[in-house]
C-alpha cells in the first residue's frame, strides 16, 4: 500500500481511556505499508509525514473498520416458512423439535455445491463490506457430517480470495444433532464431530472451535468433550450459551478460557463473574433476539459491573437472524439492549476483535492494521442512530 495521509478528519480511535470513543477532532492519520504510521491532531503532524500524498476528507469521521464476529454466512436455502410459523404462534424450540430449524438448513447445505454456496455467501459478505466491515467470522455447522463441514469451511476461506475481507473460521460441528443420529448425541460427537474437527484442522481450515450448549442441542458435558479435543489441537474455543435457558455454558466456556460466549440472554451472575475472570468476551446478538421475539434481556448491567467486554454481531443465518447489516445490529443493541452508542461501536470494533483473538485491528493506533472506515457523519453516535441508512464514504482494507 502506498503512503497515504488522511487529513482534515475527525477520528474515533476506540482506544480505551481518555475521551469517549477515543475521539480526536481536527485530526490526521498517516497510513503506510498496510499499517497505521501515525494518528493525532493535525497540529502535531510529524514533518516526515507532511509530504505524503494528502487527501482532504472535509471533516468526515474515521473509525476502525467494523468487524462482524459471529456469522453463519455459508448456507443454502432459507427458512421464510418458519418465520411465518413463528408469527402464527410456533416457538423456535417447537420448530426445531419438529425437524425444522438448523436441521432443515443442513439438508439444503448438504445438497448444494461449493460454487453455489460461495456465490450466495458473497452476496451476504458484500452487504457487510458495503457497511464498512473488513473482518467477518464464519462458522460451519450446517453440514453435521465430515464432507459438508469441510465444504463449508473451504467456502468460507474462498470468500477471502474473492473479496478484500479478512475471514476467521469457527468449526461448529456441535451445532445440532443430525436426523440420522437422533437420540444419539454422544455417538454423533464421537463418530462425526470430532473426526471432522481433526480433518478440518489438518487441512488448515479452522481458527477456533464453537458449540451450541442448549437443551435442543448439546449438554455441557458433551461440549466439554469437544473443547478437550480443541485444546489438544491447540485451538481456541467459543460457545453459543444461555440463549434459551441457563445450563452453565458461559461458565464452562470461561473455564476453558474461551474467546467469547455468545447470545447470553439467560446468563446468571456466576457466569458473568467467570467470564470476567477469564477475559471472555460477551457477544450479544440482537438480530436473533428480535427475530425470535424474545423477552429475556441479556444482563447488560451485570456485564458492565464486572467489566466484561461486550461485542455486537449480526449472527447472520437463515433462521433465527436473517440479518446482514452490522449497522442495524448496532442500532438494535442500543434500542433493545440499552447499550450506549459508544458501547455499540466498541462492540463492533475493539471488542469484536478481542472476541476473535485478534490484536492487530479494532482500534486506530500506530502499528495497527490500516483497516478503516470513513463515514459521512460528524459524530460517531450517528452510526448507531439511524435505521436502514448507510453513511459509509469509503472503506480502507489493509493489503500487506
Amino acid at each position: 500500500m502506498a503512503k497515504r495521509l488522511l487529513d482534515n478528519i475527525a477520528i474515533a480511535t476506540l482506544v480505551p481511556g481518555g475521551e469517549p470513543y477515543g475521539f480526536v477532532r481536527d485530526a490526521a492519520l498517516a497510513v503506510a505499508d498496510g499499517g497505521i504510521a501515525w494518528v493525532g491532531p493535525r497540529a502535531d503532524l510529524p514533518a516526515d509525514c507532511a509530504s505524503w500524498p494528502r487527501e482532504d476528507l472535509e471533516g468526515r469521521l474515521v473509525t476502525p473498520a467494523l468487524i462482524d464476529c459471529h456469522t453463519h454466512l455459508v448456507f443454502a436455502g432459507n427458512r421464510a416458512m418458519e418465520f411465518e410459523q413463528r408469527l402464527n404462534g410456533a416457538t423456535y424450540e417447537e420448530i426445531a423439535r419438529a425437524g425444522g430449524g438448523i436441521v432443515s438448513t443442513v439438508k439444503a447445505t448438504r445438497e448444494t455445491g461449493e460454487d453455489t454456496l460461495l456465490a450466495d455467501a458473497l452476496t451476504r459478505a458484500d452487504a457487510l463490506i458495503d457497511e464498512g466491515v473488513a473482518t467477518i467470522e464464519v462458522k460451519s455447522g450446517y453440514g453435521l457430517d465430515l464432507d459438508t463441514e469441510l465444504k463449508m469451511l473451504r467456502v468460507a476461506r474462498r470468500v477471502a480470495s474473492k473479496r478484500k475481507v479478512r475471514i476467521r473460521t469457527s468449526f461448529l460441528g456441535a451445532h445440532a444433532v443430525p436426523p440420522e443420529f437422533a437420540g444419539r448425541p454422544d455417538t454423533y460427537i464421537d463418530d462425526i464431530c470430532l473426526p471432522a474437527l481433526e480433518a478440518a484442522h489438518q487441512a488448515g481450515l479452522v481458527d477456533a472451535v464453537d458449540g451450541f450448549c442448549e437443551g435442543i442441542a448439546f449438554s455441557p458435558q458433551q461440549i466439554e468433550h469437544v473443547f478437550a479435543r480443541a485444546k489438544a489441537l491447540g485451538l481456541p474455543v467459543k460457545l453459543h450459551a444461555e440463549q434459551l435457558s441457563d445450563l452453565g455454558g458461559a461458565k464452562l466456556a470461561a473455564e476453558h478460557e474461551a474467546l467469547s460466549a455468545d447470545h447470553l440472554e439467560y446468563l446468571g451472575e456466576d457466569g458473568v463473574v467467570a467470564m470476567a475472570r477469564a477475559g471472555t468476551v460477551a457477544t450479544l446478538l440482537p438480530g436473533a433476539f428480535y427475530t425470535l421475539r424474545e423477552t429475556q434481556l441479556p444482563p447488560v448491567e451485570l456485564l458492565r459491573r464486572h467489566g466484561v467486554p461486550v461485542a455486537i454481531a449480526t449472527d447472520c443465518n437463515p433462521g433465527s437472524s436473517p440479518l446482514a447489516s452490522i449497522l442495524t445490529a448496532m442500532n438494535m443493541a442500543c434500542t433493545l439492549f440499552r447499550l450506549t452508542p459508544e458501547e455499540a461501536l466498541a462492540g463492533a470494533t475493539r471488542n469484536a476483535a478481542k472476541a476473535l483473538g485478534l490484536t492487530d485491528t479494532g482500534t486506530i493506533a500506530p502499528g495497527m492494521r490500516a483497516d478503516l472506515a470513513i463515514w459521512n457523519v460528524e459524530h460517531p453516535a450517528e452510526l448507531a442512530y439511524r435505521i436502514g441508512f448507510n453513511p459509509l464514504h469509503e472503506r480502507i482494507f489493509a493489503e500487506t
